[in-house]
């Protein structure tokens, strides 16, 4: 997929002689966290609004260029990567440079946020299982394997949260056997998340401890 058409340049690209009053106006314009910045013709960082507003009105960029942050992009990225980016750096709009570092515009993050929506992690019809286990004792190939020798197809899983050395998958399947792959599951030793109407394990148990509770109140 070329990225080339998503390339933007309805925001020009900063000067260091620039005022920042100016460059205040201009954020107040913008919904962007964040515009880039040139030297001399070469992009060499992007400036915060939220550390512009701190910054002396009478002043230019130059005099503030300490707070520049030097993120960027390729213009041949793949867009997962470049979401990622988009995270990593915390700003919605990320400079898009050549192969010989000239700057050729941004991209914006709606943009890449509605690729990954026509993906069919999201646009497929399915189930979403979250499950966690040990960090160091799961792995994408068994989940895959799970899924897969319970008659279920996996349109999409990622590593959805790590915590205490604990991971949490999220998988999303077909809408078929769903009954099956979470009893594998459990069977390989994840613990089942998210909540599921085929899951009548947690059903039972909440039956057995609300039975246990009226027999120990006799």
């Amino acid at each position: 997929m070329s990225m080339e058409e998503y390339i933007l340049n309805d925001v020009k690209i900063l000067k260091l002689s620039d005022k920042i009053g100016e460059t205040q106006d201009l954020f107040n314009n913008l919904t962007y966290t964040h515009l880039p910045v040139e030297k001399s013709g070469t992009y060499i960082g992007c400036i915060s609004e939220n550390d512009i507003r701190c910054f002396d009105a009478d002043k230019i960029l130059e005099d503030y260029q300490y707070a520049l942050e030097g993120f960027f992009v390729r213009e041949d990225g793949y867009w997962l990567d470049i979401l990622e980016a988009f995270a990593q750096n915390d700003t919605n709009l990320l400079p898009v440079l050549d192969e010989n570092n000239l700057y050729q515009g941004y991209f914006e993050v709606n943009d890449m946020i509605s690729l990954f929506n026509e993906t069919p992690f999201l646009n497929e019809a399915g189930n979403i299982l979250v499950v966690e286990k040990s960090f160091k004792d799961y792995s994408i190939s068994e989940v895959s394997q799970i899924v897969e020798t319970n008659n279920g197809h996996i349109l999409g899983a990622f590593v959805s949260k790590i915590e205490n050395d604990v991971a949490q998958i999220t998988v999303k399947t077909s809408p078929t056997a769903m009954t099956a792959i979470i009893q594998a599951f459990r069977r390989y030793g994840y613990n089942i998340i998210s909540e599921h109407q085929e899951d009548t394990f947690k059903k039972n148990m909440k039956d057995r401890s609300k039975y246990l509770d009226k027999y120990l109140n006799i």
